[in-house]
């Protein structure tokens, strides 16, 4: 589907030089001299690599056509997640380096939203919070200022956050799968 450089967002994906491309920042310019235009940073897909693009208002890209489909988490091997279709109960595998960091807040039957492109997954969607549980922390000092004082902590499924002086070992909190950062407790 063909979209004007005006209608470019961050998140989108763009076939471009024949490649797919994400859309991480973008910024509307029109200056004093000169036609508007839209300085674009995109990020490879295949190759993961960045680029810096400037196109003119004018002009049209291809924007790709991805579905998004509602999978169930199942279970992971050595390489490999693997993810039902709560629905029709196919089952589908995408590699641990296309999921990334995130992987490790996947837990069974959790709902995610996978995006498949010519008929292979290219991105999963986790909700936007989850609750995991913490496996340690620091004890934290009596007399420290709450408001900018946080403390190293490492959850259940072994990621590292930075949370407030109040939390404990064993405490649950939710978690911002998005940046993965603390966002309260339970």
């Amino acid at each position: 589907m063909k979209i004007s450089a005006n209608e470019i967002r961050v998140g989108m994906l763009l076939e471009y030089k024949s490649d797919l491309w994400e859309v991480l920042k973008t910024q509307h310019v029109k200056p004093g001299k000169g036609g508007a235009f839209a300085q674009v940073e995109m990020k490879s897909l295949n190759k993961n690599t960045k680029l810096n693009e400037r196109f003119r208002s004018s002009e049209y890209l291809e924007k790709a056509s991805v579905d998004e489909i509602k999978y169930n988490y199942s279970y992971n091997d050595d390489d490999k997640y693997y993810f039902i279709d709560p629905k029709t109960f196919e089952q589908i595998e995408i590699q641990k380096d296309v999921v990334g960091e995130k992987g490790k807040m996947l837990t069974e039957n959790l709902e995610v939203i996978l995006s498949i492109y010519n008929e292979k997954p290219i991105f999963v969607q986790l909700p936007n919070q989850i609750t995991c549980k913490i496996e340690t922390t620091d004890v934290a000092l009596k007399g420290q200022t709450v408001s900018s004082s946080y403390k190293p902590a490492v959850l259940s499924n072994g990621l590292k956050i930075q949370v407030p002086p109040f939390i404990e070992i064993g405490d649950e909190v939710v978690v911002d799968t998005r940046s993965i950062e603390y966002v309260k407790k339970v």
